[in-house]
């Protein structure tokens, strides 16, 4: 079985948002793999162990994008490939759609493509039905469990309401969600196995494709309105006179 897990390089959880210059910036913050993408890795890496064949991670971003795929690799997957090109900086998740489709296509196709179900920088989770979508195959999201039986798979997919389960045939995409079980640590010899590798980095021009034109634009962007806050202290010679101030304070405030 060929599998295909997308991933992103996004920027730390801990990272402070802010607007500069009509962008978004994280400031100095590092760039990780994209944590939901890493149940994406796992979820095919099960696959690879239960049906044989082959993981590659793919990521659409910058050169950094490098030491996502790295981590990937060093979890298990065999190959890794980058597609960047500067004229992708403004990328949304249907061009990203288009992109991924595109290299999917170059690497020989798969039989199933995974992802995980959101990014942390975007949080919309609309590219891997959008991927599907472009490739013409099947979406299956938010699995949980995943079984593949000859030519066709079974999620189980996880929803507020309960459990759903839902069958298609290969090749097709899937989204997963953290009930596909914990990502694995990168073992040793993984670690060293990424640290050596040659990831490969293809442009637009390697695709056969052009930069897809967007179809959300910013129009504006800026930073929330800073808070201001005064504090004050209620002193009193006893608690009960500190009570009777705070009282007449509160009501005074309209607060009750």
């Amino acid at each position: 079985m060929k599998i295909i897990a997308c991933i992103k390089q996004v920027p730390d959880s801990e990272a402070k948002v802010k607007a500069e210059g009509g962008q978004v910036s994280w400031g100095d913050a590092p760039l990780v793999i994209n944590p939901f993408d890493e149940y994406a890795v796992e979820g095919a890496l099960q696959q690879k162990e239960a049906s044989g064949g082959t993981v590659t991670a793919l990521c659409v971003g910058p050169e950094s994008a490098r030491e996502a795929l790295k981590h990937a690799l060093a979890m298990g997957a065999d190959e890794a490939v980058l597609v960047s090109d500067a004229a992708l900086n403004d990328l949304d998740t249907v061009g990203a759609a288009k992109v991924l489709a595109a290299a999917i296509q170059k690497i020989g196709g798969a039989d199933m493509v995974v992802f995980g179900r959101q990014t942390l920088d975007n949080g919309a989770g609309l590219t891997p039905a959008q991927t599907a979508r472009v490739l013409g195959w099947p979406m299956l999201g938010l699995a949980g469990q995943i079984k593949v039986d000859g030519g066709s798979v079974t999620v189980e997919r996880v929803l507020e309401e309960g459990r759903q389960s839902m069958k298609a045939n290969l090749p097709a995409v899937l989204s997963v969600v953290q009930s596909i079980g914990e990502p694995r640590y990168p073992s040793f010899m993984g670690i060293r196995k990424a640290s050596k590798a040659t990831i490969p980095v293809w442009s637009l021009s390697d695709l056969g494709a052009t930069a897809p034109a967007p179809i959300v634009t910013r129009t504006e962007l800026m930073n929330p309105p800073a808070q201001e806050t005064a504090t004050e202290m209620i002193t009193g010679e006893t608690p009960a006179e500190i009570a009777e101030k705070l009282a007449d304070k509160i009501i005074a405030e309209k607060v009750l």
